[in-house]
């Protein structure tokens, strides 16, 4: 196993859409492994591939701090329950950000496992969120761009990032 670097923003590898795993070998059970490894020494509790330059559509999740191994989800699909919730986060692509953001609290997902067997579960409370929240790096979204306008025009000003999330030139 390896630990793979954590891409931060505004790197744009970030703003790319992950493409769909069609091949399960033993170079997909291999990034699963380092992503895995890689969010275990982070202390993060969600990890997907676009985070480390990897465009698969792959994410980990450990919720239980280590006790257990992380939960794998390839091409994931959500499909959300009604009910939102106002719930903070923080992302290891953004270090030192927090903010509060809008999700769904369950949320029922379809995916495959590292053999390519499709499964499905539903998840509530915080692994519903954890799941959302990688998804969305699947996607190319930063949990940055679900803050309010005000907000993120403040974190624009403080960083120095452009409005297209790209460093803004000095």
């Amino acid at each position: 196993m390896a630990i793979l670097p954590i891409l931060a923003h505004p790197d744009p590898r970030l703003r790319e859409s992950a493409q769909p795993v069609a091949i399960f070998d033993e170079d997909l059970a291999r990034l699963v492994d380092d992503l895995s490894e890689t969010l275990r020494v982070s202390g993060g509790i969600g990890l997907a591939a676009p985070q480390t330059g990897d465009r698969r559509q792959v994410l980990v999740i450990d919720l239980s701090g280590g006790e257990s191994p992380p939960e794998v989800y390839i091409n994931p699909e959500i499909h959300p329950g009604s009910t939102q919730c106002l719930v903070e986060e923080s992302c290891l692509s953004v270090p030192g950000v927090v903010g509060n953001v809008v999700r769904a609290i369950s949320v029922r997902v379809s995916a495959q496992d590292t053999l390519g067997t499709p499964f499905e579960r539903e998840l509530e409370g915080m692994p519903a969120v954890c799941l959302q929240h990688e998804v969305d790096h699947l996607q190319g979204t930063l949990f940055i761009d679900r803050l309010p306008l005000l907000q993120r025009l403040r974190l624009r000003l403080r960083r120095g990032w452009s409005a297209t999330g790209t460093a803004a030139a000095t």
